[in-house]
């Protein structure tokens, strides 16, 4: 009975895990920067560098690895799905045209079906090489 209880228990707390750690690292990595580059021609980029978003990646394929390894696929998948598209939303809100929603959907889509393509990459490398054995 307490091995039942702690499966879904601990799916529960790998999901609010990464969650917390992708707003963190949204924060970290993207919320401090806040001002378009304007170029010469008159055109705009920004807010976010290249960089900044290869850092975030970076910073959340740990976790995500580590989850996935330990067969927490949902949270893996769904936490971190669920904090970067919370972060999105509180920082891209007060945008006035109301296309924010898009973006914060594109990031929603994205990092779901990134997350989920990792963890089944992971899935099969485990499957491949069992965890007593080396490559």
């Amino acid at each position: 009975m307490r091995r039942e209880l702690s499966k879904p228990l601990s799916q529960v707390l790998s999901i609010l895990t990464l969650a917390v750690v992708a707003l963190a690292g949204w924060a970290a990595w993207l919320g401090w920067d806040r001002h378009r580059d304007v170029h010469p021609d008159g055109s705009t980029t920004g807010p976010y560098e290249a960089w900044q978003v290869i850092g975030l990646v970076l910073t959340l394929l740990a976790p995500v690895y580590r989850a996935a390894s330990r067969r927490h696929f949902a949270g893996a998948v769904l936490g971190t799905t669920a904090g970067l598209t919370v972060a999105a939303y509180a920082d891209w809100s007060d945008d006035s045209s109301g296309l924010f929603v898009i973006g914060v959907g594109l990031v929603m889509l994205g990092s779901l079906v990134v997350t989920a393509a990792g963890c089944a990459v992971i899935a099969s490398a485990q499957r491949d090489h069992p965890s007593g054995e080396r490559p």
